[in-house]
């Protein structure tokens, strides 16, 4: 698979994230707002995991597809992997 450099922004815009809510919290912040700042990250986090699991059953897809394969298998393994990240 192919990571793009859209997901790897991504992850580093998470990185800021993680690093802001550890700043939070050296600067004693109110709990509500890092737990708010927390959420955000987790939000960040399910949708990249998201875009990672599209673009790889894309990619399963379009190579069984020019195989003459069916995609079930593709689809059944990206089901399971976006149920294992809840």
């Amino acid at each position: 698979m192919e990571y793009t450099q859209e997901m790897k922004n991504r992850l580093k815009r998470l990185e800021g994230q993680v690093r802001g809510v550890i700043r939070m919290m050296e600067e004693e912040n109110h709990c509500k707002d890092v737990v708010t700042q927390l959420s955000a990250v987790r939000s960040a986090v399910d949708r990249t995991i998201g875009v990672i699991v599209a673009k790889n059953l894309e990619s399963c897809i379009t190579e069984a597809s020019k195989e003459g394969k069916e995609a079930d298998e593709a689809i059944k393994e990206a089901v399971n992997m976006i149920v294992k990240s809840r």
